[in-house]
């Protein structure tokens, strides 16, 4: 995972016996992130195998050392035989994708460790292929960055965008304004040694690093710090709750060109790559229609809309158009979210749309590269399958051969509010990785079960790598529970998911930047594996039933096993709530989600009793069927900020004819 672009699968392998060596062999100066990619290869390679003293077996070749730059060549050939391994590239980081191929081929049976017999021909579909990670809401330390890094490369993502201002916090130490960290920061930033650290980590693994500094709202941080940049009078502290805060920079004295001209170039020399992201998103314009100078601004200078209303988006382009130069002295690339497109914005900025595809055609119709990351936010709980199945390129897409060209890639993007840097990788792992196939593999692979089945083992190989998207919940649960009631509470836990979207932030439970993240809800992963597994039986089932001659479950093997494994689950289902009721019932964190077990036994005897009907060849009663149903419909309902995940299986269920 990702899918190559061409794979053949011969019948033979290679075996490890006792593991594996590299000879290296190159056309120009060697690469030295190669060779240490190549090493920790073999490193992880002796600790799952347990061989020591690896021999020559791995040749790579490439032609050059590869720039870590948006379009470098990546593409490799990859060849496995039964007497050795071939990995040839035109550049080193072509190399090191695929090297991250190879480790996957890495197959165990029984005793026996080897490299399946296959030709691999790849290159990516998308040049840009993004994660962003948001140390503003909440920071993560280097060592969350790195790892996720680490995660990426094995995903072949190529560009960390960084997020590191907005309302709460300005992450990054500045020397030449140094209020950013005093004031805006409450000590957790990142000092430029550790900025430069993650930098070069990153170029290592040949993943690019995008700041973002968000401009002009998202700013209540900045503007505590330095309060002449304010849009009004008030004065302000680094914001302490989530939300679109609706504060912004004053756009309109020069004296915040300055500021931002001092910071700018500043932050510009830390990053390497030539892309800049200023944000540019949620700002209304309210605090600029409100100020009478800013308001007399507008009016001066025709940002006067026909019906009379101030015309904020025109400010804000004019703001874009005066930084862009700020820019492009220091030979950056401006990137930003949809909302700074418009008619007058210079056509060498980049838009990242996270509204939708209209906003990525209509900023590549004017001559704009853009991004796509709606359908790809990740923080919002929706299911690996739908961010798999969201293309920035769709067949229908109503662009030319040349705007198509213009659409770069697209970014998962992992905002955290409610992700701290213990959940995490909860969030992010292993649904990215669907995104990271999107971005790669060709268009036509679109198999969702197929996705699955290899997402499985992709997290494994993730957790190998130092990832916590599986630790951090298990051992968070362990907190909640105990030993002794651990397996009750995790029984639970395995059909609960975070409530979807937005809706966290509505559902009675206030959250500042201080709320511990340690709830149950919080170890409640994204994507439920057991309840979609159970999904996944049910259709099953279903499917069988529908079969000639319809409402009867034909009498055979897979057909049995699938009911009886139905069956098995939803009896653990029912007579786990009284086992662990008791817990929920004691522990007032755990209170709040006692109705979410009732609810799961309840289903559990519905589904139990479907399951009877359909054995038995009988279909339910009109009344039996209206009351179950009415009965699913209640158990939507959320607690603690967490929904059961079966209710939609269930209900098909119940519903079948």
């Amino acid at each position: 995972m990702p899918v190559p672009a061409q794979l053949t699968w011969g019948a033979n392998h290679f075996t490890l016996k006792s593991g594996l060596g590299t000879g290296i062999q190159f056309d120009s100066d060697q690469d030295p992130a190669v060779r240490a990619a190549a090493n920790r290869f073999l490193v992880r390679l002796a600790r799952i195998t347990g061989l020591k003293q690896p021999r020559p077996a791995l040749t790579i070749r490439y032609g050059r050392v590869g720039e870590v730059k948006l379009g470098e060549d990546e593409s490799y050939s990859l060849r496995v035989t039964p007497v050795g391994i071939a990995l040839t590239s035109a550049t080193s980081l072509g190399a090191l994708r695929g090297l991250a191929t190879l480790e996957q081929l890495l197959t165990h049976e029984k005793k026996s460790y080897y490299f399946p017999e296959v030709d691999i021909t790849d290159q990516p579909r998308f040049p840009w292929r993004g994660l962003l990670i948001d140390a503003a809401r909440h920071f993560m330390p280097v060592s969350v960055i790195k790892r996720n890094l680490d995660g990426m490369a094995a995903m072949k993502l190529n560009v960390l965008h960084w997020h590191l201002s907005d309302d709460q916090g300005f992450r990054v130490e500045s020397k030449s304004l140094p209020r950013l960290q005093q004031v805006a920061a409450a000590g957790q930033y990142y000092s430029q040694a550790q900025v430069r650290v993650v930098v070069r980590y990153a170029a290592e693994r040949g993943i690019r690093v995008v700041p973002e500094f968000d401009l002009p709202g998202h700013t209540t941080a900045l503007i505590a710090a330095y309060p002449v940049l304010a849009s009004n009078d008030s004065t302000y502290a680094p914001a302490q709750r989530w939300g679109v805060l609706n504060i912004a920079i004053d756009p309109t004295r020069e004296t915040t060109y300055q500021l931002l001209d001092t910071l700018l170039t500043e932050m510009t020399t830390l990053f390497q790559d030539p892309y800049f992201h200023i944000g540019g998103d949620e700002n209304n314009g309210q605090q600029w229609r409100r100020n009478p100078r800013i308001a007399e601004y507008m009016r001066a200078n025709k940002m006067v809309k026909e019906n009379g209303k101030f015309d904020t988006h025109a400010l804000q382009t004019a703001f874009n158009r005066r930084i862009l130069p700020l820019f492009t002295k220091q030979g950056k690339i401006m990137v930003g979210w949809d909302e700074i497109f418009g008619p007058d914005l210079p056509q060498e900025a980049v838009i990242q749309s996270w509204r939708g595809h209209k906003a990525l055609y209509e900023a590549v119709k004017a001559g704009h590269q853009a991004l796509l990351s709606n359908g790809y936010y990740i923080d919002l709980n929706y299911s690996a399958a739908t961010h798999y199945l969201n293309d920035p390129l769709p067949a229908d897409a109503p662009l030319t051969p040349e705007q198509q060209r213009r659409v770069l890639g697209g970014e998962a993007t992992m905002w955290a509010e409610f992700a701290d840097s213990t959940i995490i990788d909860s969030r992010i792992w292993p649904r990215a990785a669907a995104v990271a196939e999107r971005l790669w593999s060709p268009a036509t692979v679109r198999d969702v079960p197929d996705m699955y089945r290899r997402l499985a083992s992709t997290s494994s190989e993730l957790e190998n790598l130092g990832l916590q998207h599986r630790r951090a919940p298990e051992q968070l649960l362990l907190q909640l529970a105990g030993q002794q009631n651990l397996a009750s509470l995790t029984m639970l836990a395995s059909v609960l998911e975070p409530v979807k979207e937005y809706k966290r932030h509505r559902q009675g439970f206030s959250y500042t930047t201080q709320t511990p993240l340690n709830r149950l809800v919080d170890a409640a992963l994204p994507e439920a594996e057991a309840a979609r597994q159970f999904g996944v039986n049910v259709n099953q089932l279903l499917q069988y039933v529908a079969s000639p001659p319809a409402g009867k479950l034909p009498r055979n093997d897979q057909a049995s096993l699938t009911l009886n494994t139905l069956r098995t689950t939803l009896l653990q289902w029912k007579a786990n709530d009284a086992r662990v009721q008791p817990l929920l019932t004691a522990e007032p964190f755990l209170r709040e989600y006692a109705p979410l077990s009732t609810q799961l036994a309840t289903l559990a005897v519905l589904g139990l009793e479907r399951l009877r009907l359909l054995e038995k060849g009988e279909q339910p009663t009109a009344a039996w069927q209206a009351a179950a149903l009415r009965q699913v419909e209640a158990a939507k309902a959320p607690a603690g900020q967490a929904e059961l995940a079966i209710v939609e299986s269930i209900r098909k269920l119940i519903a079948a004819k």
